[in-house]
């Protein structure tokens, strides 16, 4: 008997939430929305995806929060990091509680005291943006099931780093860990530690995807901008390329010492088989609608939502897709391919719930960030660029900050981020080139030293934990794994390319 169709509560609010943005799509722009002027921005605050057009006098009149406020996100960022080590049971049942409260203090001070509810509508409209991505993606590739007919040995685990790492340079960061981490604990069951959970987020989630704009979120932000498509493959590659193989040679030192053998059950045929292949037409589908924006296309501009007779909202209908890709992918993907990747909602429900409140804690910290590099831009060095995106990127949403670092390198060259053809003449030209790169590379690579630092981190530690894989706490991977490792790493970076000392 086939069982009947039950749409899944998190889905329902998937749907609801795109219901809402069509209708702000079908809402007809104002006049004077019409005749703006095409470059008064020039695309989203993060890869998250919204388009922004706010008039200029509005985002300069935002104002700059108290610094105590960013203790809310504090708060946040130390819960999800003790929650589940000390206090698991409580955390795990009232943690959307704690994010969405927290959210909701910086939230009402920023209506009622600072009286800019501007900052947190584009904070919900990037959320909305940011889960739209990740929530698809993660739907889309569950209904594609990976099988590897081989056991884990540290060659066969660097192949596949390496693989996923490629294919995230096509399909995201995000899509290529949902695509390859069940196939890399499958490959590894009876030998599987946590660090095959953390060099896989180090590999496949963050470093491997910084070589288009597709791979990460900040590359992508800075494509909407104005920096070419094949910009970052030319300019980083070289940076790329010996950081992968030195973090996969540090994998396979640490995996050569693991003695235990994969017990992974052998079955003839392929050794690569894929099943699902229906899925594939909705993970294209995705992929292809992130480029779909009002300024990367501008026929695109028109309807939008007119917010108090000044403020535009406008919402692409990229998010639409993407939503309805989550209900589509669900319902009419394989569903032996689902079950044989043991599909669950609850890791994109925690992902969901915490950077609901992530988005809204972190929007004081964002703004003192750029206030600070503003009025700052021309004592900044490359080394200090590539330093502060990167440990800001850490444990703050990665693109925002690369947006932020990206407008004060061009300030230092009287240069307007808002402007796509000085984008593109400050990506092209042979003084600046260096500052881009420094902040496109520590934006990517830095984005793995937290599980908040790059938006797949958290989501392949709860697919693990959802599969009873151990996983470290938030504190386990940045001291055990993270800053003794990664660390060491990217200060190499920094001295070959950056310091100025050898090139």
């Amino acid at each position: 008997m086939q069982r009947p169709f039950i749409l899944p509560d998190f889905v329902r609010r998937l749907a609801f939430a795109s219901a809402f943005a069509l209708l702000l799509m079908l809402i007809p722009a104002s006049p004077v929305q019409a005749q703006d002027d095409p470059n008064s921005s020039a695309g989203p605050e993060t890869v998250t995806l919204v388009s922004e057009v706010a008039p200029a006098a509005m985002q300069e009149a935002h104002a700059i929060p108290p610094i105590w406020l960013v203790l809310p996100f504090v708060a946040l960022l130390l819960m999800i990091a003790t929650g589940p080590l000390f206090y698991a049971h409580h955390w795990h049942h009232h943690y959307p509680k704690y994010a969405i409260g927290l959210g909701v203090i910086v939230t009402l001070y920023y209506i009622f005291v600072l009286h800019d509810p501007i900052s947190m509508l584009h904070a919900l409209t990037e959320y909305l943006s940011f889960i739209a991505l990740v929530a698809s993606l993660f739907i889309a590739a569950s209904g594609i099931f990976l099988k590897v007919n081989a056991r884990g040995t540290p060659m066969a685990n660097v192949a596949l780093l390496s693989v996923g790492a490629v294919i995230a340079n096509l399909i995201a960061t995000t899509g290529a860990a949902m695509l390859f981490i069940r196939p890399f604990m499958r490959l590894n069951q009876g030998r599987l530690k946590p660090y095959h959970i953390v060099f896989f987020i180090f590999i496949v989630a963050n470093v491997g995807g910084a070589l288009t704009p597709i791979g990460d979120p900040p590359l992508f932000l800075g494509f909407l901008r104005g920096v070419p498509f094949f910009w970052t493959f030319t300019n980083v590659w070289h940076v790329w390329l010996p950081t992968m193989i030195v973090i996969l040679g540090i994998f396979y030192v640490i995996d050569k010492r693991n003695k235990a053998a994969s017990t992974t059950e052998l079955t003839e045929g392929k050794t690569v088989e894929i099943e699902g292949y229906r899925s594939f037409i909705f993970v294209i589908i995705i992929i292809i609608s992130v480029f779909i924006d009002p300024n990367v296309f501008t026929g695109m501009k028109g309807t939008v939502f007119d917010l108090v007779g000044t403020f535009h909202l406008p919402f692409g209908i990229r998010e639409i897709i993407m939503f309805s890709m989550c209900f589509l992918g669900y319902k009419f993907c394989e569903q032996e391919a689902l079950k044989k990747n043991e599909f669950s909602f609850e890791p994109i429900r925690e992902v969901g719930w915490l950077f609901l409140g992530i988005f809204a804690c972190m929007v004081p910290a964002l703004a003192l960030i750029s206030d600070f590099a503003s009025r700052n831009a021309d004592i900044l060095t490359t080394g200090m660029f590539y330093w502060g995106t990167g440990s800001l990127s850490s444990v703050l949403d990665n693109a925002p900050t690369y947006l932020n670092f990206l407008a004060a390198a061009m300030g230092k060259f009287g240069l307007d981020v808002n402007v796509a053809t000085e984008v593109k003449e400050f990506a092209n030209a042979g003084g600046s080139l260096i500052f881009l790169q420094a902040i496109s590379v520590a934006a990517v690579f830095f984005g793995a030293m937290t599980y908040i630092g790059n938006a797949p981190n958290f989501m392949v530690k709860a697919i693990a934990e959802a599969n009873n894989v151990d996983a470290p706490s938030f504190g386990g991977y940045l001291v055990k794994y993270a800053i003794p490792i990664l660390l060491p790493v990217y200060f190499v970076v920094w001295l070959v390319f950056y310091s100025g000392w050898i090139f």
